[in-house]
């Protein structure tokens, strides 16, 4: 199998399908809801994900693909060759700002993300990472990340995991977030991974997260030396919704042992 062809490939994949959101600023934009009023889904994201099925199929036709939209493959194990594709990641910010959400893909081989793709649309900016060769931005690479204690962090993580009642480690994320330096949150779990590896984050802490949330994030941001796990420290699940910290290696032990197990 050869990993450079298809890296080759899904860059272009995934430029022309950026070409293909920005396109649609121009145009009526359909919105939908799924779960409740804030989760939305447009006409654009089931566009896309349908353009980049038909685009993979053609050409590798023997892979799976598990799309957040439904048009893929059922999966339920990661045998073999499974490409994992979230169109627009951030869908809410897609429709009510025109920025901030990004396309994510995830190359997946028995197992083992072995290729990975950010691409935040706007600012074409597109972030990528074979496994063992670093991981880029556009064809500048990524220098490994900081080690860096909460104290001095800066956490990407939502206020509404926060809010009374929502999550059993409330009393535990509210230490972290009066012991670190500061919190961020930009409404696109592929952009804050991205922000990890790129050094703009030193943490990420989400719940409720899908495999296309962070399957192609997570090959980035392990290229420069973060760790990735749920919040109870086990390996990272790329087929079902789960916890995850993400973050360098200080950090994410420091989470995980004074705070979250805590």
């Amino acid at each position: 199998m050869d990993l450079n062809e298809m890296d080759k490939f899904a860059k272009s994949m995934v430029k022309e399908a950026g070409h293909k959101i920005r396109h649609s600023f121009f145009s009526t934009i359909e919105i939908n809801t799924k779960s409740n009023l804030n989760d939305l889904v447009t006409n654009i994201d089931k566009e896309i994900e349908q353009f980049m099925i038909r685009k993979i199929q053609q050409q590798y036709p023997a892979h799976r693909i598990l799309g957040e939209e439904g048009f893929g493959h059922v999966v339920e194990s990661l045998q073999g060759v499974v490409w994992i594709v979230d169109p627009i990641d951030g869908t809410l910010n897609f429709v009510h700002q025109q920025r901030n959400f990004a396309i994510s893909v995830g190359v997946y081989i028995d197992g083992v993300g072995m290729l990975g793709y950010i691409y935040d649309v706007v600012r074409d900016e597109l972030y990528s990472a074979e496994k063992g060769k670093g991981a880029y931005v556009n064809d500048e690479r990524l220098p490994m990340i900081e080690q860096q204690s909460i104290h001095k962090a800066v956490i990407g993580m939502n206020a509404r995991w926060l809010a009374p009642n929502r999550f059993q480690l409330q009393t535990q994320l509210f230490r972290v977030v009066a012991d670190c330096r500061s919190t961020r949150s930009y409404g696109s779990a592929a952009l804050e991974i991205a922000y990890v590896a790129s050094g703009k984050l030193n943490g990420y802490i989400s719940f409720n997260l899908s495999p296309w949330d962070i399957a192609g994030g997570a090959v980035i941001a392990q290229e420069v030396g973060a760790i990735v796990s749920t919040v109870t420290g086990a390996p990272a699940n790329y087929l079902t919704a789960d916890t995850f910290i993400l973050a360098n290696e200080v950090l994410h032990d420091q989470l995980l042992n004074e705070y979250l197990l805590t």
